[in-house]
């Protein structure tokens, strides 16, 4: 049996299902896995990607490493915000490996109205950008920002704090991937503990990353009480397309934090990033919800509940948990961590932890 350690020992908060069309109708028929073929479901059902008549905002011909998150997360992104704007968007880019492998100059994989500054000022550059279509009358033209975890985290967290004071009507997107990846997988102020990076490295008794350091930057937007803040992934394409266009329905300023994995910082295959961002919530190290003006209004609910060892297991980045002298401490201080989300955002149905529980059971004998 999997060493699944949640307990329901605190008050646990009550939040609705996340309100997705069709979502509680939804049933998923293939065996073993989350994905859904077409012909199975409503047309009203099927994603934006899917669709013949596509926007591509990002286009072929970037230099996204295999299995890249974030150019996946950045095309579903991108491609809902066109369709919930009739097109009328403009994207404002953060330094970063997005910007870096989508625009190798004097090249650029992208499709609709870009711009780019510096490493830490994408929101300001899109709140002058918003104040500009706004002196011009053009309430039809939205914005959008967007950076990794670095430039949004760490380096913009000023800017982007201020783009939530003064509520200014910008979308910003971070796509997360856990470190500085295009300077070399230096740590960031979203790196997890124990992780592996070129700042952190497994040395020491408490070898990775420190435990206690970082943002919880979902937490610290909702505290801006903006319009609109979520959190997805890469895992869930509907739940990600829905969420960017639920946020182009708010005017003011809104925040998506969306989990994409990096093969190259993380030493996973290239094959496993939808495994391992789907896990990420599966654990409940990433838990996905929303909020409206700093209130919890839905969870997407775990639906096969995971050790946080099996999401560990498939990066290196946290190979050093696993030798032979490794303190096992570090593996349930992680585990806390996650039961403590689940806790926290009522991420589990006791009946589906007790479904879990049974099954767990009967696979062990």
């Amino acid at each position: 049996m999997s060493d699944f350690r949640y307990s329901t020992a605190l008050p646990m908060p009550s939040f609705p299902a996340t309100e997705i069309p069709g979502a509680e109708e939804t049933k998923f028929y293939q065996v073993g896995s989350f994905a859904i073929g077409n012909r199975l479901i409503e047309d009203k059902l099927l994603s934006i990607q899917s669709g013949p008549d596509r926007f591509n905002s990002l286009t072929s011909g970037h230099r996204a490493c295999q299995g890249c998150g974030e150019a996946l997360g950045a095309r579903y992104a991108l491609d809902a915000a066109v369709a919930a704007t009739d097109g009328q968007l403009i994207a404002c880019n953060a330094t970063g490996c997005l910007e870096v492998f989508s625009t190798p100059y004097p090249e650029t994989s992208w499709n609709l109205p870009w711009i780019h500054s510096l490493f830490g000022n994408a929101p300001a550059v899109a709140t002058g950008v918003a104040a500009a279509l706004k002196a011009k009358g053009r309430t039809d033209v939205r914005v959008v920002a967007q950076g990794g975890d670095g430039g949004t985290v760490d380096i913009g967290f000023g800017p982007l704090s201020g783009m939530f004071e003064r509520n200014d009507d910008v979308l910003y997107i971070c796509y997360d991937n856990e470190a500085y990846m295009n300077t070399g997988v230096q740590r960031s102020g979203a790196t997890p503990p124990a992780a592996r990076t070129a700042t952190t490295q497994p040395v020491g008794p408490e070898p990775g990353n420190v435990f206690g350091q970082g943002k919880d930057l979902p937490r610290i937007a909702m505290a801006h009480e903006i319009p609109y803040v979520a959190t997805a992934t890469v895992a869930d394409l509907h739940d990600l397309e829905f969420k960017v266009t639920r946020a182009m329905e708010f005017r003011g300023a809104r925040y998506l934090h969306v989990f994409v994995p990096c093969p190259l910082g993380w030493g996973s295959a290239s094959k496993d990033t939808i495994k391992l961002a789907r896990l990420a919530t599966q654990t409940g190290l990433f838990p996905v919800y929303e909020a409206e003006y700093g209130e919890i209004t839905s969870v997407k609910k775990i639906r096969r509940p995971a050790p946080v060892e099996d999401y560990l297991r498939l990066q290196r980045r946290y190979a050093h948990l696993f030798r032979k002298d490794a303190d096992p401490s570090v593996i349930e201080r992680l585990q806390a961590l996650a039961d403590r989300n689940i806790r926290r955002y009522n991420l589990i149905d006791e009946e589906t932890l007790d479904e879990f529980v049974r099954f767990e059971g009967d696979d062990a004998q």
